[in-house]
């Protein structure tokens, strides 16, 4: 973890929990922001997180090489999959701690993409406000998850999501994220500048100035599904904010998340040669 004091100005801050996931071949490191953080590294940029992380093993195979503001905490927020006769069930163990405004570098404030990627209710929604100078991305997962006395994820209201949701600059959400549920869907586009529906190997849809449009996404054989989403949103954002065209942002990251889905765990980050690949694709 780095001092507050040296950290230098970046173009990519990401705030939210990295996750330890708990699977039948051991732990594994999971988090909206831990692909995140590694796409935009390959993509170029300089990156920043923000997160609370208990240390259950080490981030250096993974993240060592980026700068890291962890706020201290006993455990990990950490997740279970379980598969049950009635479908997947989602297990919420440990919460790790809020992520304050404050624990954010003054050199950072001005990062030309900040992304908002809670998994757990960690990130505040005001934290919106404090960034005048940027483009918002949110990936609002952690803002519709609710979970019971025995950690049972499930769908929860999210009050705050028009305040929010109109300070951004994109949202990107999958369908699972708000249960399939299509009303609610057109209640959080009717709020958003651009939203990115995404459904898999189905596509997704965007939204953008009162039009609604299909992608369709390309067809690979699948490996592991996990980060596929995340890959996609940074990828949008990125590209997003640098042509300003979401057509062109979600050809973009349409084409690296399917092929990271091909690959397994933190290999699915794209690599230089299909960076390039997708990005001259369009010319």
């Amino acid at each position: 973890m780095f001092s507050l004091t040296r950290l230098e100005p970046i173009d990519y801050l990401l705030i939210g929990h990295l996750s330890r996931d708990l699977t039948l071949d051991g732990d594994r490191l999971g988090g909206t922001v831990a692909y995140a953080a590694l796409t935009a590294y390959a993509l170029g940029l300089r990156v920043g997180l923000v997160t609370s992380w208990g240390n259950e093993f080490s981030l250096d195979p993974y993240l060592g090489s980026l700068p890291i503001i962890n706020a201290p905490t006993e455990k990990s927020t950490t997740f279970e999959n379980i598969e049950t006769t009635q479908g997947r069930v989602q297990i919420i163990h440990n919460v790790a701690a809020s992520l304050d405004p404050h624990l954010i570098p003054e050199s950072w404030l001005d990062a030309p993409i900040i992304h908002l990627a809670p998994i757990a209710q960690e990130v505040q929604p005001s934290l919106v406000r404090n960034f005048p100078n940027s483009m918002i991305g949110i990936t609002p997962q952690g803002w519709l998850r609710e979970w019971d006395s025995n950690g049972r994820v499930g769908l929860t209201e999210w009050p705050e999501a028009t305040f929010v949701l109109q300070h951004a600059g994109a949202t990107v959400l999958s369908i699972e994220d708000i249960h399939y549920d299509e009303d609610r869907i057109d209640e959080l586009a009717s709020a958003c500048k651009v939203l990115v529906v995404t459904e898999g190997e189905k596509g997704g849809r965007v939204y953008w100035n009162g039009d609604v449009r299909r992608y369709s996404a390309s067809k690979v054989a699948a490996v592991d599904m996990v980060g596929a989403g995340d890959i996609f949103a940074t990828a949008f954002f990125h590209r997003f904010h640098l042509t300003r065209d979401p057509w062109e942002a979600t050809r973009f990251a349409a084409d690296l998340a399917a092929i990271s889905v091909t690959r397994s765990g933190m290999n699915s980050i794209p690599t230089p040669e299909e960076i390039q690949s997708a990005t001259v694709e369009v010319l």
